[in-house]
């Protein structure tokens, strides 16, 4: 698995996850039980979403697309509405 999305912590890197999911891609989070190790500290760059290679390219035209959207639920896939 590789690496398609640094997030800015767990909640981010979740909902990425889930939206790649609902797309049909495999997709795992890591990194995100790092961020209590770091306490008061910033703990950017640690949360990481991976899929396959196979999927690489097409999760991050998805991920592009659905931040480019307009702020409405239209990036949400249908059966998860």
């Amino acid at each position: 698995m590789i690496p398609v999305f640094d997030a800015l912590n767990s909640i981010e890197a979740h909902s990425i996850k889930i939206f790649l999911i609902g797309n049909g891609i495999d997709a795992k989070v890591s990194g995100d039980y790092l961020q209590g190790a770091m306490g008061e500290l910033p703990a950017l760059g640690i949360v990481k979403v991976y899929v396959d290679e196979k999927d690489e390219i097409r999760a991050k035209k998805l991920i592009r697309e659905m931040r480019d959207a307009p702020d409405d639920d239209t990036w949400i896939p249908p059966a998860l509405r």
